[in-house]
């Protein structure tokens, strides 16, 4: 077994501690040490042609590059080591000269930016927003004297550089090909991808060196209802390790009326090239009026791999909230009938005399979840169209999103939800028609607003109608956010599933709650590749995570549903689907299984307590696709919640618990593996200790092949 090294303690928040040198000599030291910056940034303040930005502590720095044909390019640098070395920018446009070369500087702006917000709910309150910014203004040497501006911000956790489009006569509208956001890496990096699929995020991630990356491969998956991979190209976040032990990750923020970024490969080069998503029905990639700017395109650096969860770049390179406080919604825990439907006791369409959303079972669900310390009911199934909605060719106007079938009476479920104190929970498959659901948006969100439900899973299967476009192209890119804006406007939160990407605009607009947007659960119920492996969430939570919260639908206790070993199965122990809820962030948390699993099981006091908003988050040890762990506090109170998962290894580990309030004495619960847990072997082998802890007391977990450790730590207590 492998012997971990006891984590780092953290201060606060997503930051590591500091130590403070007080001696003459230490003074001095870093004096000379500070020499270099104190010139090089005297050099930034004269140069004209060349211009760079440090982030706040100097680790990272961004260089704007221009040579003599006026071709605009950058460098990152990390501790004076090249990460990313010589990239050119620029766009491909229809009907006009690209956006290449022929550029003059015309001004350059530096600003320091140093404040503090705070996340309505998530992964932390407080979010530190600390960075350097340099703008660069270009203009045409030549006519037409187009003018563009670049936009560098540099954090200590990673950059983001983004392109503006000030209003101007000579390009009013902007038509873009093709964005050529190069990324020249400065290695053949190992690499966590997935393909860059232009519908679905809903691959396994693999893992290569960047020369081995082949997406092309994943063109056929009899698993999914849409995919096209036109490319040699990976979705993002893509994250990588350099030889020296450096992490990567590759992102997109606030993507706002433009298409969303995949990222083609040029092995020989080592080198990548923004491709965004097209539409085919159009005949462009984006069609924009200036001014605008684009999404930020981001690099997340870290020294080690648990600082790419603790950073917060794209959450921060997001506009502040537009919405307020939102008092109509609280983060919750929640149960349903999805995972019976995918195991195949119940149906979502009526006929076949096995439909789920009955007034009946919707009613025998909040009586479960009003008796069990969880929020919310999510019924899927409840409205009409389910006969006809996949595998047809014309699904528009299919659904109807306010009215039930005859044996579901929603008024009643509503009262009868409310009347218990729990949250009914909307559903809206859309079947991949976003505009019958657009022509029923404002009548849909109406209905809810007048029943008091607050939340809704929207839901886009299949192939998008029309025929051309895609889930991530800019079309559906402005549907999505028409949803959310829609949605805010009757105080509902929203869930997305098949969606488009996350990036961070959770910020701007908090009711974008949590998504899907990643291989789940249900893949293990039928996919015809046996479902998730088990070194699949210990990658999820430093790539897709990196974007922002998952539902993921933890809580699987009948690790084999479909009751033979040969067939589909969770791929992970017990303790680990309990682990799960504090691993994977998300303010709205299911417990996926069915009710009769959870009855009289001792282990489901986890699943009661566990909270799911934050006031912090510690990332105590990690490694990409092996194990990570995680200490959060429920917000409000001083309660924590400790998770810790593996891949196929087993792992012992010793954990500090220093995080908690000196001086104070906790009641924790450890659930863990049994002795002889094994996620195929033996998975449901489980044990719960109850201990006595302080901030000076550690805790020893041995985590199972495919296992995993949750711990309730409760306090504190007399």
């Amino acid at each position: 077994m492998n012997r971990l090294a006891q984590p780092t303690r953290f201060q606060a928040p997503f930051r590591r501690a500091s130590k403070t040198k007080n001696s003459r000599t230490d003074i001095g030291k870093s004096l000379l040490l500070l020499l270099p910056v104190f010139m090089l940034l005297m050099w930034q303040c004269t140069s004209t042609e060349h211009p760079r930005v440090n982030s706040p502590d100097g680790s990272i720095q961004a260089q704007f590059i221009m040579n003599e044909s006026g071709v605009p390019g950058y460098r990152i640098l990390h501790k004076g080591s090249p990460v990313i070395d010589t990239s050119h920018l620029g766009f491909e446009l229809k009907n006009a000269p690209g956006l290449h070369s022929g550029w003059k500087i015309t001004q350059t702006t530096r600003k320091s930016v140093n404040n503090t917000w705070q996340m309505l709910w998530g992964e932390q309150r407080n979010v530190a927003n600390h960075y350097n910014q340099l703008k660069i203004k270009l203009k045409e040497k030549n006519a037409p004297n187009r003018k563009m501006n670049v936009i560098f911000r540099v954090y200590d956790d990673g950059i983001g550089f983004r392109y503006v489009f000030p209003g101007q006569k000579n390009m009013d509208e902007v038509v873009i090909m093709g964005e050529k956001s190069q990324f020249n890496l400065t290695g053949n990096h190992t690499c966590w991808w997935i393909p860059g699929d232009w519908d679905i995020y809903e691959h396994l991630y693999n893992k290569t060196p960047f020369t081995g990356i082949d997406a092309t491969t994943k063109r056929n998956n009899d698993n999914l209802a849409q995919t096209y991979i036109p490319y040699n190209a990976v979705n993002t976040p893509v994250t990588m390790k350099t030889q020296k032990g450096l992490h990567l990750s590759f992102h997109e923020a606030d993507l706002t009326d433009y298409a969303g970024m995949t990222l083609r490969v040029n092995k020989d080069q080592l080198m990548m090239e923004s491709e965004l998503v097209g539409s085919d029905r159009l005949g462009y990639k984006v069609k924009r009026k200036a001014p605008f700017a684009t999404p930020w395109r981001t690099i997340q650096i870290s020294e080690d791999a648990a600082g790419l969860i603790e950073s917060n770049l794209i959450v921060n390179l997001n506009d502040p909230n537009q919405l307020g406080e939102m008092p109509w919604f609280t983060p919750m825990k929640y149960v349903g009938i999805w995972w019976e439907m995918h195991v195949g006791k119940s149906t979502w369409a009526m006929e076949g005399g096995k439909h789920g959303a009955t007034t009946e079972h919707a009613k025998e669900m909040i009586n479960f979840a009003a008796a069990n310390n969880i929020g919310g009911v999510l019924v899927e199934g409840w409205n009409t169209g389910w006969e006809h909605w996949i595998g047809f060719d014309d699904r528009e106007g299919v659904f109807d999103f306010v009215t039930p079938y005859p044996d579901y009476d929603l008024q009643e479920v509503a009262r009868y939800a409310k009347e218990n104190g729990v949250e009914l929970i909307m559903h809206h498959e859309t079947s991949a028609a976003p505009r019958t659901y657009e022509k029923q948006l404002d009548t849909a969100y109406k209905l809810m607003e007048r029943l008091g439900l607050h939340s809704v899973k929207t839901g886009y299967v299949g192939e998008i109608i029309p025929e051309g476009e895609y889930h991530h192209g800019q079309w559906m890119v402005n549907h999505y956010r028409k949803v959310l804006k829609t949605a805010a406007e009757h105080q509902v939160a929203v869930n997305a599933h098949e969606p488009i990407k996350a990036t961070g605009i959770r910020r701007t607009w908090p009711n974008a709650i949590t998504r899907e947007g990643l291989r789940g659960q249900e893949f293990n119920a039928w996919a015809s590749d046996g479902g998730n492996p088990p070194d699949h969430l210990p990658t999820v939570a430093f790539t897709r995570m990196l974007a922002g919260p998952i539902d993921y639908t933890p809580g699987i206790f009948n690790i084999q549903p479909m009751g033979d070993a040969d067939k589909n199965r969770i791929s992970t122990t017990l303790a680990q689907q309990l682990a799960l809820y504090v691993v994977i962030n998300s303010p709205l948390q299911m417990a996926a299984d069915l009710r009769e699993n959870y009855k009289d099981h001792p282990a489901f006091q986890f699943i009661r307590d566990v909270a799911v908003n934050w006031e912090q988050s510690l990332v105590l040890n990690g490694k990409i696709g092996q194990y990570v762990t995680m200490a959060r506090q429920e917000r409000g109170t001083q309660n924590w919640f400790v998770g810790s998962i593996t891949n196929e290894e087993p792992r012992e580990m010793n954990i500090s618990l220093d995080f908690l309030e000196p001086g104070q004495k906790y009641t924790a619960a450890l659930y863990r593996d049994g002795d002889n847990a094994h996620w195929k072997d033996n998975p449901t082998a489980y044990a719960i200790d109850t201990l006595k802890v302080t901030s000076e007391s550690t805790l020893d977990l041995r985590l199972a092949p495919g296992g995993g450790a949750a711990v309730s730590i409760m306090g504190p207590t007399d």
